[in-house]
């Protein structure tokens, strides 16, 4: 029987890797900035390697952005809009039903409709109906009813057979995508995804609303209009790329920072309202994001119809807003409950079977589960089984579902391996959807298993802790906290800041456990510097620090109580000390 707080069993020791930095890099940075030479560390480790590069890094501009002239098909697909509106054509938005293909559809949607007084619609096909990508019954929507151009967001860069048949029914599709595209492109009229093989846009890592953003902006210098008129939608932009989990670095640090700036200064009612309904009374950073904003949008689609997504992000009068929000909300509160008895399932299967155990992925399939959250129960089951895992369920006479992978593992590439067994698939490196008939699960368990145990490699089934540099105690101080605070936003290619202390005791008996599941720590060196933190999940590691000495690896952060705020720290790993840990 499982402990319903699924802690309480001792975890996997993780492995600790201190990052290695050019120490000639960061001394120069250390005599150029001015600044501890811990800063300067991570700063080498995310290739700031100069005074001018950190400039960039610490001061983003928004004329550092890339001419979106620079993307292959951006002329051809502004001049085919321009054409459609000149001709007063019918033109539809369509897009994924997640936070990605939502926001990407409102920002485009709202912008054409600041140019565009005729026929203009958005289509977002339902998860469970329709299925991910460009779908028979959206072209068929649009053809009867008259709509002869097609702007898709965040897909249709794999919809071969569907946009050849958007095609022979007289509807000319532009696509905007940052998905990896296959060799067999599809024949849409434009195509706008900068990881085509022949695409020159400098930057590749885009997200669908970002491909979105780009496109707004060249109509927008094409039209002649003010920079700002697209810049308003910052705050959609920098909710798709905290949600969509893409690097944070190059373009999209520029948008993320100034989409972040313009949620907390000026955002739009959507955002604002979803802020206060998440019980959010600070400013807003990508973690919110992530935590607050990303989960009440994806609910739409996860639960209901992702169509009331957009209407959300487009609705201008405020007691709209506020009842879409409220659906929103009860929405994402069906979804943890379904999420939480999904999850306690499939652990049990897990635990009650000692051959799944022992394999190296994980593969379930009940055709009951909720396509809705079977990709985030597939991230819960890596917590307490680390491997690439795949959850599946029923949905239209199919077996669907959605992979996630542990770190270094391209569970694209894997599932790619065993395309074979599929009706569609896509994806990136670290999470993937698929379609199957369902006499060919069992076939195709056993094939990803036999790929992913040929290919993982030992390091990959253990998971691992990234540390970014070895400090001592005394450093953890505001001034020094004021610095990191710098390097923000953070996210995949700028995360957060990880540390270790090592030699560390328990300051005269004062951490305790909480709720038998956290770990309350206050630690000192023996040089007299102190700290406080927590430990989330790591109660399990209680005896350690009680009988130091250890070495801990935790997150600066601030923390606020009645007034009060202070620096503190966010464990993630103790163990006890024993010379190098790394």
């Amino acid at each position: 029987m499982r402990c319903s707080n699924w802690i309480l069993e001792m975890k996997p020791e993780k492995r600790w890797t201190l990052r290695p930095a050019d120490e000639a890099i960061v001394t120069r940075l250390s005599e150029e900035l001015k600044v501890n030479p811990a800063i300067c560390r991570i700063l080498a480790l995310r290739g700031i390697k100069d005074y001018a590069s950190a400039k960039l890094f610490f001061r983003p501009q928004l004329s550092q952005m890339h001419d979106p002239f620079l993307m292959k098909g951006m002329k051809k697909a502004v001049e085919r809009i321009s054409e459609g509106i000149e001709w007063h054509e019918r033109i539809m938005v369509y897009g994924d039903y997640d936070v990605d293909g939502t926001t990407a559809v409102s920002l485009i949607y709202s912008f054409l409709k600041k140019k565009y007084s005729g026929e203009l619609a958005y289509y977002i096909p339902h998860r469970y109906r329709e299925g991910y990508g460009i779908s028979k019954q959206g072209i068929d929507f649009a053809h009867g009813n008259g709509y002869t151009l097609l702007i898709t967001l965040d897909c249709g860069i794999k919809s071969v057979e569907m946009i050849t048949y958007a095609q022979s029914l007289g509807i000319d599709v532009i696509v905007c995508d940052h998905h990896l595209p296959d060799a067999n492109i599809p024949p849409a009229f434009a195509i706008l995804n900068p990881k085509q093989v022949d695409c020159k846009y400098p930057y590749k890592e885009l997200s669908g609303c970002g491909i979105g953003f780009k496109l707004a902006q060249a109509l927008a210098m094409h039209w002649k209009m003010p920079a700002e008129e697209v810049y308003c939608y910052l705050d959609l932009v920098a909710t798709s790329i905290a949600a969509d989990i893409v690097p944070i670095d190059g373009e999209n640090r520029i948008l993320a920072h100034y989409g972040v700036k313009r949620i907390n200064e000026s955002p739009c009612l959507a955002i604002s309202t979803l802020k206060e309904l998440g019980g959010v009374t600070k400013s807003l950073s990508i973690t919110d994001l992530v935590f607050v904003i990303g989960p009440r949008v994806n609910a739409a689609g996860r639960m209901d119809d992702a169509r009331k997504a957009v209407e959300f992000f487009i609705e201008t009068d405020p007691e709209k807003i506020q009842s879409l929000a409220a659906a929103l909300h009860s929405d994402n509160d069906d979804r943890k409950e379904v999420d939480k008895s999904t999850t306690e399932e499939a652990l049990a299967i897990l635990d009650g079977n000692i051959e799944l155990q022992q394999r190296k992925s994980t593969v379930l399939y009940r055709p009951h589960w909720h396509k809705g959250v079977v990709g985030i129960v597939a991230s819960r089951l890596i917590d307490h089984y680390f491997r690439p895992t795949i959850m599946l369920t029923s949905a239209n006479g199919k077996a669907t579902g959605s992979a996630r992978s542990v770190s270094g593992f391209n569970i694209y590439e894997a599932i790619h391996e065993c395309r074979h067994l599929l009706e569609n698939y896509g994806g990136h490196f670290y999470a993937a959807g698929m379609t199957m008939a369902e006499n060919r699960v069992e076939d195709f368990i056993a094939a990803f298993e036999k790929i992913v145990a040929s290919t993982i490699t030992p390091e990959q089934q253990i998971p691992e802790i990234v540390i970014d540099a070895d400090i001592p105690l005394s450093l953890v101080k505001p001034a020094f906290y004021n610095l990191l605070k710098q390097l923000e936003p953070f996210g995949p290619a700028n995360m957060r800041p990880v540390f270790v202390t090592r030699g560390l005791y328990d300051y005269q008996g004062s951490s305790s456990m909480v709720k038998e599941m956290h770990l309350r720590i206050v630690a000192h060196q023996k040089n007299g510097s102190i700290i406080e933190g927590i430990g989330f999940g790591i109660g399990d590691k209680y005896e350690i620090v009680r009988n130091g000495p250890f070495d801990m690896v935790y997150n600066i952060e601030e923390n606020e109580y009645n007034g009060v705020v202070k620096v503190q720290v966010k464990v993630i790993d103790v163990r006890k000390s024993e010379g190098n840990a790394h």
